[in-house]
């Protein structure tokens, strides 16, 4: 198979798996909370239900706040176009794609930040200003773990960082990539508004961040921001999985079903982590992201350091 045709399943994978992962976490909360919960599938009668709605849309807003989910949606997949989903050769690739990635995910946050405060409402704006505090450090973060990755393999692409050059650094650099790992998952949880930073399956009005901004948002055009939010989720899930388990040199078959295996996987982790973590008070969550970046830092600094 061509290495552009198993691009193109791997992303339809993660399109389709991408309710799912959600659906698995809910699952995996209820049953170690002892808790009934809802089906794994939840997540995708939701978007169903959704798009069977109208939009309500206020006469305060203007078109920006029409055009944002459309858009949000767009630099997901253009995110995900840049990554080696299957392993090998992303969609779109070239020298410092990685760039690309972070800044085509902050621009759907931009968007959907600018249409937050198009409402003029003061509560989605005091939103709007956490989703960009927590935004800030978090992309740091995202730098310092692809500089590791970069400085590892060599490449200033993704489709070197996770392909056949990550598997060829393994042997000498799994410290820093399990590290690199680990930190990419506790910033995962913030960037797509989980516990212990954010909860989407509470509505508390003094501690809500993501939540905030999407209040006036319905129908159709608050399933395509639910989607996205997912589809984040699973591509940033897709790279830590290329990382624990390098797919470069597995046959095509093999290296998409770890690819689904691994999103499912995420799913039962995050569904862990918010059974068992608190989530956190709003002055807590600054050195909470700190420490994540710092994984990002101190994994770059033991590259380097071992670097002959």
């Amino acid at each position: 198979m061509r290495p552009a045709a198993s691009a193109w399943i791997a992303l339809a994978i993660v399109l389709v798996v991408a309710p799912g992962v959600l659906g698995v976490a809910s699952r995996t909360r209820a049953l170690l909370t002892r808790r009934r919960g809802a089906p794994v599938l939840q997540s995708y009668y939701d978007l169903l239900k959704l798009l069977r709605r109208g939009s309500v849309l206020s006469d305060t807003t203007s078109r920006v706040f029409r055009a944002a989910p459309v858009c949000l949606v767009a630099s997901t997949l253009l995110a995900g176009a840049v990554i080696p989903l299957d392993g090998r050769a992303a969609l779109i690739r070239f020298p410092g794609d990685v760039v690309a990635l972070v800044y085509a995910l902050a621009f759907g946050r931009f968007l959907l930040v600018l249409a937050a405060l198009d409402t003029g409402s003061s509560f989605e704006g005091m939103g709007a200003s956490r989703e960009v505090t927590v935004a800030s450090i978090v992309e740091l973060g995202l730098f310092l773990s692809f500089g590791t990755l970069a400085a590892l393999t060599k490449t200033s692409s993704l489709s070197g960082m996770l392909g056949a050059p990550l598997a060829a650094a393994w042997p000498t650099g799994s410290p820093a990539i399990l590290m690199t790992a680990v930190g990419l998952f506790a910033l995962m949880l913030a960037e797509c508004t989980r516990v212990p930073v954010d909860d989407p399956a509470t509505h508390l009005e003094l501690t809500m961040i993501h939540e905030v901004m999407i209040l006036d948002h319905s129908g159709p055009d608050l399933a395509l921001i639910l989607y996205s939010s997912a589809l984040e989720l699973s591509i940033i899930a897709a790279i830590i999985v290329t990382l624990l388990a390098p797919r470069g040199d597995m046959p095509v078959a093999v290296s998409l079903a770890v690819l689904a295996a691994g999103l499912l996987a995420t799913g039962v982790a995050i569904g862990i982590v918010e059974a068992t973590v608190a989530r956190l008070r709003l002055p807590k969550i600054p050195l909470y992201l700190a420490s994540a970046a710092s994984l990002g830092l101190f994994s770059l600094v033991l590259v380097l350091w071992s670097s002959p």
